[in-house]
């Protein structure tokens, strides 16, 4: 069977059977067996999902990372796990990419981690403190891109994602009667302060940035109570980690000054953190060789900025040595990442398996 057909048939498995954040246990299963038909070395984890492969030879290695889980979200009216992000097709150009390389010559050893939870911001982490960069020089990513970034067959040497953490709190006050408001304390007063807070945050304006909430609960089924308590939530992106972080202390005193303003208790813990790209020109220059190699000059797009975030940043922040650029796949995809029915054109597919394929291999000969 061709690489292109296996590749096809790869895609459409994970697509039909996609599986969350660390449930990712049939997935891990498929792709142990994908790799025990291949005869190439791998090993899985007891205490967590996720595959490690190796081919090749020598002491230098160089790795790629497929991120595998889905994301839980409503499709049709219906909560389900669903391959929105595409982590199906990342894993289907990563398995494609092995098998090209297998009848190559190769430079050095090549390290395939297939990751969980991407989607819950630390799954990266997961694989780093089980060994999964120990040794390694260079780190490649690749992953689709959707049609309002670059069109279908262009591909990008790189993808500058932004940061992104997110706040979870809790708003503690008095209920009340609404027709004797002096005698509560309503938690959505200092909610909706926090709100006009945020926008009032400035940076310099060479700096993308956003701070949002994104969620509110307060109240019950009786309109005439003032809500003593209530939960929020908030999203915050920067394209730089030193934005991010500056952010996040702003938002800390303003929160602070709020609580004591409204006389409430305010709760609250950040969570999910994600790094911003720390992507490297060599790295870089190597994938931008491989495109043009591969798909021709044309075909060549810049780098790609992006406000979404991904947690393949995170090998380079806890291994500073590491030489990482993740590929961006042009593929006509719409609506959208993360949308419900996000669709995109499986000829991207192919491409993304033999520029990815390619890469490694110019990258294994580097002295």
């Amino acid at each position: 069977m061709s690489v292109k057909k296996q590749i096809e048939e790869w895609f459409e498995h994970f697509h039909t059977y996609p599986e969350v954040s660390y449930k990712e246990y049939e997935t891990t299963k498929k792709i142990s067996q994908l790799l025990q038909g291949m005869e190439v070395a791998h090993h899985t984890f007891d205490d967590v999902t996720g595959v490690i492969a190796e081919i090749g030879e020598g002491d230098r290695i160089l790795a790629v990372r497929a991120d595998m889980d889905a994301l839980w979200q409503e499709v049709d009216g219906v909560f389900r796990a669903n391959h929105s992000c595409g982590h199906d097709a990342n894993m289907s150009m990563v398995l494609g990419a092995l098998s090209y390389l297998l009848d190559k010559p190769l430079g050095s050893r090549i390290r395939f981690i297939f990751q969980p939870a991407e989607e819950k911001g630390n799954g990266a982490l997961a694989m780093i403190e089980r060994g999964a960069v120990d040794g390694v020089s260079h780190l490649f990513g690749i992953h689709l891109r959707p049609q309002e970034e670059i069109p279908f067959g262009k591909v990008s040497p790189a993808i500058h994602h932004g940061a992104a953490i997110f706040l979870e709190g809790r708003v503690i006050g008095v209920d009340a009667h609404g027709a004797r408001p002096h005698q509560g304390k309503n938690a959505l007063d200092p909610i909706f302060a926090i709100s006009q807070f945020v926008k009032s945050l400035h940076f310099s304006p060479y700096e993308a940035y956003s701070a949002k909430l994104t969620k509110v609960m307060a109240g019950s089924d009786n309109v005439n109570i003032i809500p003593g308590t209530a939960t929020f939530a908030m999203d915050i992106r920067a394209q730089s980690n030193i934005v991010l972080e500056s952010l996040r202390e702003q938002i800390e005193k303003g929160i602070q000054t709020i609580r004591e303003l409204h006389g409430v208790e305010i709760t609250f813990e950040w969570t999910d953190y994600t790094p911003a790209a720390e992507v490297s020109e060599e790295a870089a220059n190597i994938a931008e060789k491989a495109i043009i190699a591969t798909v021709g000059k044309e075909a060549l797009s810049s780098a790609i900025i992006t406000s979404g975030s991904d947690d393949f940043h995170f090998y380079t922040i806890k291994r500073p040595h590491l030489k990482a650029t993740m590929l961006g796949i042009g593929a006509d995809l719409s609506p959208g990442l993360h949308h419900p029915h996000m669709a995109f054109n499986r000829e991207a597919l192919y491409i993304g398996a033999k520029v990815l394929a390619e890469t490694l291999q110019k990258a294994s000969f580097l002295d």
